[in-house]
C-alpha cells in the first residue's frame, strides 16, 4: 500500500505518564482494544524503565516515550528474538532522516556518534502481542543529559521535528514487522548495527565476562563474538576503544 493510501497510526498523547509501557501493557490486558502499530506517546514520563528494571528519567519535555503494540502471531516463535533489534533499525532509520550518524548498539540502544541517544524495551502483552517502548532524546540539553556516553538531538544542534520522528518510526516498524514475519532481517539490522566488527566486553548474567571482536548475528539475532564458545543471546555490551 502506497504512503497516500496508508491508514493515519493510531496514536494516543497524554500529557504524562509513569510509564508508556506499563500503561499500555496493562491497557492490553485489561480488554481495550488497541490496534497494530497503534501508539501511546508522552513527552513527560515520570517512571520509566529499561533493560534490567534501569530507570529511566529525563526532565519534562526534553524526551520522547513513545510505546507501540505489535501484534506478532503472523511471526513464528524462534523469529520474535529479533523484534528489539527490528525496532531499533526502524529507530535508526527514523532518527537519521533527521540526523545522520545513527546506528543500532546490540541489544536495543541507539546510538548517534558512539553516544546513547534511544533506548528500547520490548515487554510481552500476551502470546500475540508484544509492547515496545522507546525513549528518545529530543530536547535534552548537554547540561541536562545523564551521563557523558548519552546524546540528544538538541545536544547534536538538531531541532527535531518529533511529528515526523513518530510517523517515520511507525512507518518503517510496520514494514520490517511485516519482513520478519515473511523471513529473515538479518541482513537489515546487521548493516544498521555499530557493533559489528568492534570489540566488545559482554558482561553476562552471572557475572561472566567476554571480551572479543563482535563478528556478526547468527539466525535468533544473538551476537556472534570471536573467540567466545557460544553466541550471547541475553548481556550487555561495551565498545571498547581502540588500543
Amino acid at each position: 500500500m502506497s504512503a497516500e493510501g496508508a491508514a493515519a497510526p493510531h496514536v494516543v498523547e497524554v500529557p504524562v505518564s509513569e510509564s508508556t509501557n506499563a500503561e499500555l501493557v496493562a491497557a492490553l490486558q485489561s480488554g481495550e482494544s488497541w490496534p497494530h502499530l497503534g501508539a501511546l506517546v508522552t513527552r513527560d514520563q515520570r517512571s520509566g524503565r529499561g533493560r534490567l528494571d534501569r530507570e529511566w528519567v529525563a526532565p519534562a519535555g526534553t524526551a520522547l516515550a513513545i510505546s507501540v503494540v505489535l501484534r506478532v502471531g503472523t511471526v513464528p516463535d524462534e523469529r520474535r528474538g529479533w523484534i528489539p533489534l527490528v525496532a531499533g533499525a526502524a529507530m535508526v532509520d527514523a532518527i537519521g532522516a533527521q540526523l545522520p550518524g545513527a546506528g543500532v548498539k546490540w541489544p536495543n540502544d541507539v546510538l548517534v556518534d558512539g553516544r546513547k541517544i534511544c533506548g528500547i524495551l520490548a515487554q510481552v502483552a500476551d502470546f500475540d502481542t508484544i509492547v515496545v517502548g522507546s525513549g528518545v532524546n529530543t530536547r535534552m540539553t548537554a547540561e541536562q543529559l545523564p551521563v557523558e556516553t548519552a546524546t540528544s538531538f538538541a545536544a547534536q544542534g538538531v531541532v527535531v521535528d518529533e511529528e515526523r520522528l513518530i510517523a517515520d518510526y511507525l512507518r518503517r516498524l510496520g514494514e520490517l514487522v511485516d519482513a520478519l514475519g515473511r523471513g529473515s532481517v538479518r541482513d537489515i539490522v546487521a548493516e544498521r548495527c555499530v557493533t559489528i566488527g568492534q570489540r566488545v566486553t559482554a558482561h553476562l548474567p552471572g557475572g561472566e565476562r567476554i571480551t572479543g571482536r563482535a563478528m556478526g548475528l547468527d539466525e535468533l539475532g544473538h551476537l556472534l563474538i570471536d573467540g567466545a564458545s557460544r553466541p550471547i543471546a541475553v548481556g550487555d555490551i561495551v565498545h571498547l576503544r581502540p588500543a
